[in-house]
């Protein structure tokens, strides 16, 4: 989840495809330590113009067991990019990692002791390849070994926080093992930086909550409130002129229109640590004052994840919709196995290979109150990559 670490303990946010004789699939996802690997000889696939290519996901990962919770907080801490806490990170992040392990191990102990990131993450990225070996047989096979890789995030909805986090780590180790400079190295880069309104995306979501709807009485289903819910952010981090809430809010937009703007809908935030401003309405506090005013049929839509993970099984499942105390209060489905998701993943990839760009313009505009020196520097790798995708 975060990211400053040695190379053998590095952490699954920058997720390294690898074929091993455990998988069997085109285009699994293994840990992120195979960065640390030597480069293979850049080879043209006898059956495409420009493959093969790598397909890199980017999620937050997450520990896989309980013994693994401390480090795993550990490294959450001390990434600024994902909780600032500022000149004094380094003494605080340790601290506040381990008195929040014991508490943390207990609540992935009571969702089967580890997060399923890891294993929704690998299917996700099998499906999609097999997908791409068929619909862009150019740059097939999409696997690890070649000339290219494209960095895509599974955070559909860009964060500093998120996405940026695992570029600024993506970069320093790709600095580290090919050197700083603009000349291409044995792999060119590209980026999926963004893909919050795509229409597999938003089709993906729409039908889980349609499934849940059904679970209600025909009778009552217009009056069900619909409350969009994604991790919050620091103040800090919005006000610096992160866009992370306008295309969250621009998601949950795309998925109301899709259903016919059917039901009342909300859009709150989760997961708030420690005591600064977070952005809100807080996912708790919103559900407890709808029931309050007696509003019981609430649908909690986890709208920037695209599987489970605590946030969903642990906050949502085990603690806001426990506590609320209500059987109409309820949660759709997480993205996990969606076939109509994966055949979107292969979309965007598809046109993202077509188009031969290194990345979003967007991606390229740092924040308005951006200071990162870090930041810029890695916002100029990437889009300069795109000098090297017509020879890769």
């Amino acid at each position: 989840m975060a990211l400053r670490t040695p190379i053998h303990t590095l952490p699954r946010r920058v997720i390294i495809p690898k074929i091993t004789q455990r998988h069997s699939s085109p285009c699994p996802i293994h840990h992120a330590r195979l960065l640390a690997t030597v480069a293979p000889p850049v080879t043209q696939s006898s059956t495409s113009s420009q493959g093969p290519t790598a397909m890199v996901f980017m999620n937050m990962g997450g520990p896989s067991t309980t013994d693994e919770v401390g480090p795993f907080l550990s490294r959450l801490f001390a990434d600024g990019d994902l909780i600032p806490l500022g000149r004094l990170q380094p003494y605080l992040g340790p601290l506040i990692s381990k008195r929040r392990t014991p508490k943390i191990q207990k609540q992935y102990a009571a969702i089967g002791g580890g997060s399923p990131i890891r294993k929704w993450s690998e299917h996700q990225s099998s499906e999609m390849c097999k997908i791409l070996d068929v619909v862009n047989p150019e740059t097939a096979p999409h696997r690890p070994e070649g000339g290219g890789a494209v960095a895509f995030t599974q955070y559909p909805q860009y964060s500093c926080s998120t996405t940026g986090s695992s570029l600024n780590e993506l970069w320093k180790w790709r600095n580290r093992l090919e050197g700083k400079g603009d000349t291409p190295g044995a792999i060119t880069w590209s980026v999926i930086d963004r893909w919050p309104v795509h229409p597999g995306l938003v089709e993906a979501f729409a039908r889980n909550v349609e499934e849940q709807l059904l679970t209600y009485p025909e009778e009552k289903r217009k009056e069900v409130v619909l409350l969009f819910s994604a991790h919050s952010l620091p103040m800090s981090v919005v006000n610096r002129g992160d866009t992370y809430p306008a295309e969250v809010a621009a998601t949950v937009w795309a998925v109301m229109q899709r259903l016919g703007f059917s039901n009342s809908y909300r859009l709150c935030w989760q997961s708030q640590v420690g005591p600064s401003a977070w952005l809100g309405a807080q996912t708790s506090d919103t559900v407890q004052e709808y029931v309050k005013k007696g509003q019981t049929d609430l649908i909690l839509i986890p709208i920037a994840f695209t599987s489970d993970h605590i946030e969903t099984l642990f906050e949502l499942d085990q603690e806001v919709i426990h506590e609320a105390g209500s059987p109409g209060v309820k949660r759709a489905e997480s993205l996990n196995g969606s076939k109509v998701f994966i055949e979107a993943l292969a979309d965007v990839a598809h046109k993202h290979l077509q188009s031969g760009e290194s990345c979003s313009r967007q991606m390229g505009l740092r924040c308005q109150g951006c200071t990162s020196e870090r930041c810029l520097e890695q916002k100029k790798f990437f889009v300069g990559q795109e000098n090297f995708l017509s020879v890769r």
